[in-house]
């Protein structure tokens, strides 16, 4: 408690702990030039909540231990007591904390002033992928230091940003990315830095892995991505993909070329034929179906002739992601799968997988005694129609239980 009887925040308390039984000219000083000076870059309304994330991602890369989030302050006590710790002293810690500190403002609250790492961190937030700072930090001190190069750097943040929008692409459980991102430092080679991160991503087991080009194909043309979470940044990352004059997307809104609308003019059913209903349902809103526009409420529910050639319509529209669309005589359900393929093309660009050979990989793979691998397709009868839909079903909600929990395909069983 403070003298007006409220609850210190854990920032607070981890200060009060730092400087406490220093002499009072050491006090202010290590206040002055390293705390303030980290208080006003988290800002004086947020200071505590975003130095409480800081706090947990910096003790997680120096101890490799994710403190549970009301345990900071505790986990801090327990990490400035290690022999290593206690023997640089509080000067060193502080010092520490404060260049720390800025590596997670570069990063989480925008103040890059690099502009290629500045748009990357922009991605990254947006994505909301707070479970990687912990190995972002470690990446960033590295960078700082000469370690890491900035190409390097930058090639390492665009992977952690396909890893997480793919897996979310392809609804793999998030539940396993914190420990995934808390560990990833141990096992890199910081004289193989690029190739051995991208060793890590593709050497990932089943339920933590870097999903492959082929899937993430497959899986980005029939998600639902209107009501995806992060909405709007995947249609300003394809919308910007390769330009130079980058569109502002927020000043567009979404359009769906096949109407929302339940009840279709007879136009539309026509054009869509007589399975229109389960088109509808099935095709709505996934990729080949989803656009920009500035003119929606003109579009309104306009069969796609009217869409395409009114005034704005997609003949005249400047933006990539209606490309071809005015070349087009009408739209249904073919015309809906070829755009969704060519946009599916894309995305694998835009969101790459790590490349490397399978020597270089070899070389990256833990030696352990050889033993019987197993597969699911050692188990044929989980691959018969009638299983098939249960298992998949079962096996996201097992693995959603717990990070600890594994998925291991032995002789027998799973």
């Amino acid at each position: 408690m403070n003298s007006t009887g409220k609850e210190l925040s854990q920032a607070d308390l981890i200060r009060n702990y730092i400087l406490m039984g220093l002499d009072p000219e050491v006090q202010t000083k290590l206040y002055k030039e390293f705390w303030r000076p980290m208080e006003l870059d988290f800002g004086q309304e947020a200071y505590g909540e975003y130095f409480d994330d800081f706090m947990r991602h910096y003790l997680t890369v120096k101890t490799g231990e994710i403190p549970k989030v009301r345990e900071v302050y505790e986990a801090f006590k327990v990490h400035s007591r290690t022999k290593d710790v206690a023997t640089a002293g509080v000067e060193e810690l502080v010092k520490e904390i404060r260049r720390f500190s800025k590596y997670f403002c570069s990063m989480a609250l925008g103040s890059e002033q690099d502009q290629d790492l500045s748009k990357a961190f922009h991605d990254l937030r947006e994505l909301k992928v707070d479970v990687a700072y912990p190995f972002l930090l470690d990446l960033y001190n590295d960078y700082s230091e000469g370690v890491l190069s900035k190409a390097d750097f930058l090639a390492v943040v665009r992977m952690i940003e396909s890893y997480v929008f793919r897996r979310a692409v392809c609804n793999i459980p998030t539940n396993s990315m914190n420990k995934t991102f808390g560990s990833f430092s141990k096992n890199i080679k910081k004289d193989q830095y690029l190739n051995s991160v991208k060793a890590q991503f593709l050497l990932l087991p089943s339920y933590r892995r870097f999903p492959a080009d082929k899937e993430f194909h497959r899986e980005i043309q029939v998600r639902d991505l209107y009501n995806f979470r992060s909405r709007s940044y995947w249609l300003r990352r394809v919308e910007n993909f390769g330009r130079k004059e980058r569109v502002a997307v927020d000043e567009y809104t979404i359009e769906h070329i096949m109407p929302q609308n339940k009840n279709l003019s007879e136009g539309w059913k026509s054009t869509l034929g007589d399975d229109w209903e389960s088109i509808h349902e099935s095709w709505l809103h996934t990729l080949g179906n989803l656009t920009l526009t500035g003119y929606n409420s003109e579009y309104s529910d306009k069969t796609f002739p009217e869409k395409k050639n009114m005034k704005g319509g997609f003949k005249e529209s400047p933006l990539k992601l209606n490309r071809g669309l005015g070349e087009l005589e009408s739209w249904g359900l073919p015309q809906i799968n070829e755009r969704s393929k060519r946009l599916a093309d894309e995305a694998v660009d835009i969101w790459t997988s790590p490349k490397v050979t399978a020597a270089v990989l070899d070389t990256f793979k833990e030696v352990k005694n050889p033993k019987t691998t197993y597969t699911i397709d050692d188990h044929p009868h989980l691959a018969s129609p009638a299983i098939k839909e249960v298992f998949e079903a079962f096996r996201v909600e097992v693995l959603k239980i717990d990070p600890c929990v594994t998925e291991e395909f032995l002789k027998l069983y799973v």
